[in-house]
């Protein structure tokens, strides 16, 4: 996935936060069998719009876990969140997974399952009515919940960009 420039955050910058999405045990088949190792799926963010995503493959679960983080800080990317929710509606699709985020009202919680809720959590959203469909895959579930939080655009930005004032744009 490519993320725009304008989005990205230094690692140095923020206290962050890891949550596991998932581990796998992958299998690779050699002459004399099986031979196992992990892959962990990795999300971090700071609770207050910053997260980043990434995947760590290993002979242990830690150091699966460990080489995930260190990939997800170097994709750290700011997302717009206006009073603990998502700005507006977003629809995304990445791969076969397909993933519809609503704001809601203050005292809803995450309302979103799996790989979307870790994603969420860690960006700080506290309401949000999230719908993944399709694919259920970990992978591309994370990839288009980060894409929808990446397109989403604050009301002023909006109400700049159209030329109109912002109470025409948004009512909240």
């Amino acid at each position: 996935m490519k993320i725009p420039n304008e989005v990205r955050v230094k690692s140095s910058d923020v206290e962050l936060q890891e949550k596991v999405v998932k581990i796998k045990r992958v299998a690779k088949v050699v002459k004399g069998g099986r031979r196992f190792s992990f892959s962990a799926i990795v999300v971090v963010g700071n609770g207050q719009g910053i997260i980043g995503f990434g995947l760590g493959k290993a002979n242990e679960v830690t150091d699966a876990i460990s080489k995930g983080i260190d990939d997800a800080k170097k994709n750290l990317v700011k997302v717009n969140i206006l009073k603990g929710t998502v700005p507006h509606d977003s629809f995304t699709k990445f791969g076969a997974a397909k993933v519809l985020l609503r704001p809601a009202a203050p005292g809803t919680g995450v309302l979103a399952g799996g790989a979307m809720r870790a994603v969420l959590e860690a960006a700080g959203v506290r309401d949000v009515i999230g719908k993944s469909l399709g694919s259920s895959n970990p992978h591309n579930v994370v990839k288009a919940t980060v894409k929808a939080m990446i397109e989403m655009r604050m009301p002023h930005e909006v109400a700049k960009h159209r030329g109109v004032e912002v109470a025409k744009v948004f009512h909240g």
